[in-house]
């Protein structure tokens, strides 16, 4: 029986990508179209994008499906299976940096359990005397997130990008116009895509059928353009997860007075002594803030 990854998932049909002996994925060669087992639908599963599984070829030159290998990971929205590394574009200019939405996104990357790249694209648009790139950047180096600047018009950190990228399967998440088709463009030579492009092949075009897709990089990476993350209500997250998601307070709320502390109001909280002491930034404490009253006014109306 044969292995392979399911790099695309479109009306019924699972496209594979066989591996090699070394258990890597050549470009030069072709997905197989293939169904799935019927057993699949009477255990209740569905094979995913970035899945490996086991395949047979049919005589037409088909496959089927016939064994799911056990996931690493897998995300609801989009569905993507053994995703490692979600890399999230915010752009310095136009648009402007917003660091609630990439608190937002780092929470739901957190409650993911993936790995996480930050990065801060369009450069090329800073004033040189602007100092807030370089705080931002060691913001979250000090949290612990790897951050890289990066410019796709000057090259600026595309090649550590993509070193990044090499062998894993990522996910691409950002706001419209944060630059993320001109950095996959930059990262794969000869891939040529506009933003159209990009959702019409990922499902998201206004006339197409839905459906998702892993762009293959030449050093064995898989990337998906991801448009469930831009749909963060934190329906899937339970307000007493939320501080467990903001990674700084972990090692202060094991400390704090009160078990199941919210971290807002009561006496002893680590967390907040932290914040007042400056070893939590002030801006990630009031975004949390902001987030728990977001998530506990949903939890009413809902």
């Amino acid at each position: 029986m044969l292995e392979g990854l399911i790099v695309k998932a479109l009306s019924g049909y699972y496209y594979v990508k066989p591996f090699r002996d070394d258990r890597s994925i050549s470009g030069e060669d072709q997905a197989v179209q293939c169904r799935a087992r019927g057993i699949f639908k009477k255990r209740g599963i569905s094979p995913l994008v970035g899945d490996h599984v086991k395949y047979s070829l049919t005589e037409n030159g088909e496959g089927t499906v016939d064994e799911i290998l056990p996931r690493s990971s897998q995300l609801i929205r989009p569905p993507v299976a053994n995703v490692n590394l979600a890399v999230l574009l915010f752009s310095v200019k136009e648009p402007d940096l917003n660091l609630v939405l990439l608190d937002k996104f780092l929470v739901h990357i957190e409650h993911s359990g993936l790995d996480a790249l930050i990065c801060l694209t369009k450069q090329d648009l800073a004033d040189e005397n602007d100092t807030q790139v370089q705080e931002v950047k060691a913001l979250y180096e000090n949290i612990g997130y790897e951050v890289l600047i990066t410019s796709s018009l000057e090259g600026i950190g595309v090649e550590q990008v993509k070193q990044r990228l090499a062998g894993e399967i990522s996910v691409f998440a950002g706001q419209s116009g944060v630059g993320k088709s001109s950095l996959l463009n930059s990262l794969q030579p000869g891939l040529s895509l506009t933003t159209s492009e990009i959702s019409m092949r990922l499902g998201r075009g206004r006339h197409t059928t839905r459906h998702v897709e892993l762009i293959e990089l030449d050093n064995g990476g898989f990337v998906a353009d991801t448009p469930g993350f831009s749909q963060l209500d934190f329906l899937e997250l339970g307000v007493e997860e939320l501080s467990s998601c903001f990674r700084e307070f972990v090692p202060y709320a094991a400390d704090c007075k009160f078990r199941g502390c919210s971290h807002m109001h009561e006496p002893g909280c680590e967390v907040i002594r932290a914040k007042a002491e400056g070893r939590i930034a002030e801006s990630r404490y009031v975004h949390y803030t902001e987030f728990y009253a977001e998530m506990k006014d949903k939890k009413r109306r809902y």
